[in-house]
C-alpha cells in the first residue's frame, strides 16, 4: 500500500461512526476516511467502490454482519489483488474477541478504548507503511476464516441478549420489544421503561438489565440510567465536565455522570 492510506467505517450507528471518526482523526490525522456505511451490504459496495486499506465493520449490522461483509471483502480484494486490513469492531469480551486477536485482524472494543485504538493504529500503520506481501496475504485469509468459524460457533449475536420487556399493566401483561425502549430510569424499587408515547415500571433493576442488554445497543451514562444509543438524538456539553443527552421524540435532557463521560469525550 502507498500514497495515502484511506479507510472505511461501517457501523449501523450514526453515533458510534461519528465517534470512531473523530478517535481516528485524533489518533492517525493523515488517514483518509473514505466512506461510511450504516450497514454491511452497503460496507461492501462502497468497498468495491472506494478499495480502502483498512476497513472497520461492526459484527452487528442489518442487511448484512460484519463477518459475512468480512468474507465478501476479502474475497474482493484477493479478485483484485489489492491488500485490505479488515478491524472487526465489537462489544464482545475477551474470550470472543480472542479469536480475532491473529495476524492482520485486529478488534475495537465498544465503546472505543482511547489506548486500545491507539494499538490498533500502531498495528495498522506499521501494516500500511510497509506493505503486505503475498504470503501475509494469504495469511490474513485463513486468520479471518478461522476468526468468523470460531465466532459463529461460540455467539449467537442478537438472541443472546434480552429482546422482549415484560410490563404488568393492570391485569395484563404487555411485551415491549427492546428497540421500542429510549432508556431505563431507576425509580425506587422499580425501573422506569421509557418509551415514545408511554412509561411502564418493572421489577428488574438497573444492574440486572445490564447483564441481560446488548452493550452495543444499551450504555448505562449514570448509575440510575441506561439508554438506547438510538434514542440518542444530540450531545450537548453540561457543567463540572459533564454531557447532557438529547433524547429523539422527547423534551427531557438526560445528564452523563462522570463515571460515564468518556464516552462522549470526544463528541
Amino acid at each position: 500500500m502507498t500514497g495515502i492510506t484511506t479507510a472505511l467505517i461501517a457501523d449501523d450507528e450514526p453515533l458510534l461512526r461519528e465517534q470512531l471518526r473523530l478517535r481516528l482523526a485524533k489518533g492517525w490525522p493523515e488517514l483518509d476516511i473514505a466512506a461510511d456505511a450504516a450497514n454491511g451490504a452497503l460496507a461492501v459496495s462502497l468497498y468495491e467502490t472506494h478499495q480502502p486499506d483498512i476497513v472497520f465493520l461492526d459484527i452487528h449490522m442489518p442487511l448484512m454482519n460484519g463477518l459475512d461483509a468480512a468474507k465478501a471483502i476479502s474475497a474482493l480484494a484477493k479478485s483484485t489483488r489489492r491488500p485490505v486490513e479488515i478491524v472487526f469492531v465489537t462489544a464482545y469480551d475477551q474470550y470472543a474477541i480472542e479469536a480475532f486477536h491473529r495476524g492482520a485482524i485486529d478488534y475495537v472494543l465498544k465503546p472505543y478504548d482511547i489506548e486500545r485504538l491507539s494499538e490498533t493504529i500502531d498495528r495498522l500503520k506499521a501494516r500500511t507503511q510497509h506493505g503486505v506481501s503475498d504470503i501475509v496475504q494469504r495469511d490474513t485469509s485463513a486468520a479471518l476464516a478461522n476468526a468468523i468459524r470460531q465466532i459463529n460457533e461460540k455467539l449467537q449475536p442478537s438472541s443472546a441478549y434480552l429482546q422482549w420487556i415484560k410490563a404488568s399493566v393492570g391485569q395484563t401483561v404487555r411485551l415491549i420489544p427492546i428497540d421500542d425502549v429510549l432508556y431505563f430510569r431507576s425509580d425506587e424499587k422499580y425501573t422506569c421503561v421509557v418509551l415514545d408515547d408511554s412509561e411502564v415500571l418493572i421489577r428488574k433493576s438497573i444492574k440486572e438489565l445490564l447483564t441481560e442488554l446488548d452493550p452495543n445497543r444499551f450504555w448505562q451514562i449514570h448509575r440510575a440510567t441506561i439508554i438506547n444509543t438510538r434514542a440518542i438524538a444530540g450531545v450537548v456539553r453540561g457543567s463540572r465536565d459533564q454531557a447532557d443527552l438529547k433524547v429523539k421524540g422527547r423534551d427531557e435532557i438526560l445528564t452523563v455522570s462522570r463515571n460515564f463521560t468518556h464516552l462522549f469525550k470526544q463528541m
